[in-house]
């Protein structure tokens, strides 16, 4: 048995390499594939490849649940856009449904959750309300976790439709507000880009460095693989279309102060996807790359979680970026005495 998920990350980089792997290769990848949520993608990067039968109509199912998610997500996104027809803002599109929504490679075969959106922070009052009126209701409210969020989140606590079933989170920034890094938020407010629908998008540069920060600056890289293969396809969409961007990038970069986030972005990109990379933007190689990297390939063949030690040391680490010591104990004891799980 395969002991990391590489044999994803080269079907995805490679897709030719999938002609060579044999029956028991083959169910490790889709296993780890569905176990990072890039078994859409997958499929649509061998859907010109030779495959074995049996594994054709796994993929070809995995297309149609993809294209299915597509619409549910575009359609859950016009549903916010109706909601917050009264307000005067911009409603900026984030994450999966931004990719889809602003027909990006990045949203090809991407899995997609909970509707993200991002609105000026004065205004999440106006925001809330007209949601809630619209349908939505509060998934968390216990007390402490509702005014945790208000405090120290970079969202509302989540919402679901009663209708739909389906999740809205309101974000009026990208990071924590107890993170080390404080994006300019009313800088990607000020750069979104219309869609042409009464929705945004975020600008090339801030989208990229959301799901960047996203990845190294707030989370314990779960998922990380999946998010990685989207700054992948999202630097080479953006680096292509525009001679400029690596430039506006580091600039960007500088003004949310996620300097050191995006040059580890970019070196791993390189380093798993073979990205193609402006040197002088990904900064020099460390060894806490390695690290990084033996986290994001933590699986085994059956998609199991592997490595537990460097896992847990993660988990640690998205914790103590979120908050200072002082405040992590008292968050941690008091959700340990409620018996429940940390926020985020």
């Amino acid at each position: 048995m395969i002991r990391d998920a590489h044999i994803l990350v080269r079907a995805l980089r490679e897709p030719a390499s999938v002609e060579r792997l044999d029956g028991g290769q083959w169910s490790e990848l889709i296993s780890i594939a569905r176990a990072e949520s890039l078994i859409g993608s997958l499929a649509h990067r061998l859907a010109d490849v030779p495959v074995p039968d049996r594994m054709r109509a796994v993929l070809q199912d995995a297309i149609g649940a993809h294209d299915l998610a597509r619409q549910q997500a575009l359609w859950e996104a016009d549903c916010a856009r109706r909601a917050l027809a009264g307000y005067p803002g911009k409603i900026v599109l984030m994450k999966g449904t931004a990719y889809v929504a602003a027909d990006l490679a990045a949203g090809v075969g991407r899995s997609i959750g909970d509707l993200d959106i991002m609105v000026a922070r004065d205004a999440l009052p106006i925001v809330e309300s007209a949601l809630l009126d619209a349908g939505w209701e509060w998934v968390k409210p216990d007390p402490y976790d509702d005014r945790y969020y208000r405090d120290h989140m970079h969202e509302l606590p989540p919402l679901i439709h009663r209708d739909r079933d389906r999740m809205i989170d309101v974000h009026h920034t990208i990071l924590p507000l107890t993170a080390g890094p404080r994006p300019d938020a009313q800088a990607i407010l000020d750069s979104a880009i219309a869609l042409g629908n009464g929705l945004y998008v975020m600008a090339p540069a801030d989208m990229l460095l959301h799901s960047i920060a996203h990845l190294f600056a707030d989370g314990d890289l779960a998922g990380g693989l999946r998010n990685l293969w989207d700054i992948n396809l999202l630097l080479r969409h953006f680096s292509e279309a525009d001679e400029e961007f690596w430039t506006e990038l580091d600039v960007r970069a500088k003004t949310h102060g996620l300097g050191r986030e995006k040059e580890r972005a970019l070196r791993l990109a390189a380093r798993l996807y073979d990205t193609p990379v402006y040197r002088f933007s990904a900064g020099q190689t460390e060894f806490a790359d390695y690290l990084y990297i033996r986290r994001l390939l933590a699986r085994d063949g059956y998609g199991r979680e592997t490595r537990k030690l460097i896992r847990f040391a993660f988990y640690v680490r998205s914790h103590w970026l979120r908050m200072p010591p002082l405040m992590l104990a008292r968050h941690l004891w008091t959700k340990w005495r409620k018996g429940g799980k940390p926020v985020g």
